[in-house]
């Protein structure tokens, strides 16, 4: 944690991908490249990457759960639109059901 910080934070980037990529990429070519050692977070500060969390229980900096919860809803918002529009990988059911669970996620973190 940041000198003598003692919350857990969320990584700026919400929602992040990095471990999720990783996996992917050790799963389909046996390739695992490194996480980062020192996060930007949703309140400003650089944390290291173990003082973050994207799980809405763990996380303690109150301007981190504001950042998550704001960004949660402008991605909920981005995806249902983007799955309705012709072409899209994703149908509109899925869109909805994505957008459902990152709803959910923004309301875990205005929870107290």
């Amino acid at each position: 944690m940041s000198g003598d910080d003692p919350h857990v934070h969320v990584v700026a980037k919400v929602p992040s991908d990095d471990a999720a990529v990783r996996n992917v990429l050790a799963s389909a070519f046996g390739l695992a490249g490194d996480l980062p050692g020192v996060v930007t977070t949703g309140c400003g500060l650089c944390v290291p990457y173990a003082a973050a969390s994207a799980r809405p229980d763990r996380v303690t900096c109150l301007p981190c759960r504001e950042h998550a919860r704001r960004e949660h809803l402008r991605f909920a918002d981005e995806v249902e639109r983007l799955s309705g529009m012709p072409g899209s990988a994703i149908s509109p059911a899925q869109g909805r059901s994505a957008s459902a669970h990152h709803r959910d996620l923004a309301r875990r973190f205005s929870e107290a």
